[in-house]
């Protein structure tokens, strides 16, 4: 395996109290519970795997009544020494808050939040490719911050709205790879974000729908190590005909929750500084 990572420094939880116990998105449903010694031991696997590529993992305490803490890609968006915290639109998740800012606060970054509690939710719905800022709006992130995250990174905004619910966040339906590659499934945008995303990425690589639905965007790339949920055997060799090197895990205990490998880890310190 490349040593893709060895500059990498991401945040994780373990899911200790994770479990479905609400439904804010089409994915949960309290009739279709968590196995959370399962999903501990996916969990583990996860993180192990990420460490074998190099990464260093730091951990956020988890907290009994959190069950989405683990999913600590929407704690903010971490900008070098700075952190935008995230403003969870759903009161289920917004406890969370504190709980993140203290772990940033403690860690010595400058916590910075958008005004007027404008929904934003972390990573899970913003990322840098290059040098521009690609951010969705609609269902959990306002695009009225979208100016406001592009001033504080420093850089311009491509703003995507998702038109599906079921890939409610960005990272469940587009993946950088490089600065110059991204996976996406297409059937998450409208026209003018298709257009968009083609007009700044030179390559974008379409996700069939049957394994986007099995998340195969929500993935964690370390280089040219792309850790990805098991069962996406097209979106893979896609990667390999790329020169990258996929990692199926079996993260399907935090699938029923709407999240996989992504959603379980936060970039503090991306591959290369």
């Amino acid at each position: 395996m490349t040593d893709g990572g060895a500059s990498a420094r991401l945040l994780m939880c373990e899911p200790d109290h994770y479990e479905v116990r609400y439904e804010i998105n089409p994915w949960m449903s309290i009739k279709r519970p968590a196995d959370r010694r399962r999903a501990q031991s996916q969990w583990s696997a996860l993180r192990e795997a990420l460490q074998a590529a190099g990464a260093q993992i730091e951990l956020v305490e988890p907290v009994a009544g959190l069950p989405d803490l683990v999913f600590t890609a929407n704690a903010g968006m971490v900008l070098g020494s700075r952190v935008v915290m995230s403003n969870f639109r759903y009161p289920e998740r917004q406890p969370e808050e504190a709980v993140f800012r203290r772990w940033f606060e403690a860690a010595g970054y400058l916590v910075e939040v958008l005004p007027d509690r404008l929904a934003f939710e972390g990573e899970g719905d913003a990322f840098l490719v290059g040098d521009t800022l690609f951010a969705a709006y609609r269902f959990r992130s306002d695009v009225q911050g979208h100016h406001l995250l592009a001033e504080i990174a420093g850089t311009e905004a491509v703003s995507l709205e998702l038109t599906d619910p079921r890939f409610y966040h960005l990272d469940t339906c587009f993946c950088p790879l490089d600065g110059d590659t991204a996976l996406y499934y297409p059937g998450a945008f409208d026209d003018h974000g298709r257009r968009a995303m083609a007009n700044e990425i030179a390559t974008l690589i379409a996700v069939p729908e049957a394994e986007a639905l099995r998340f195969a965007c929500n993935a964690v790339v370390l280089g040219d190590a792309v850790f990805l949920q098991q069962g996406c055997p097209e979106t893979s060799r896609l990667l390999s005909d790329r020169g990258f090197q996929p990692h199926a895990v079996d993260l399907s205990e935090f699938l029923k929750a709407g999240g996989s490998a992504k959603c379980l880890a936060l970039f503090l310190e991306r591959p290369g500084g």
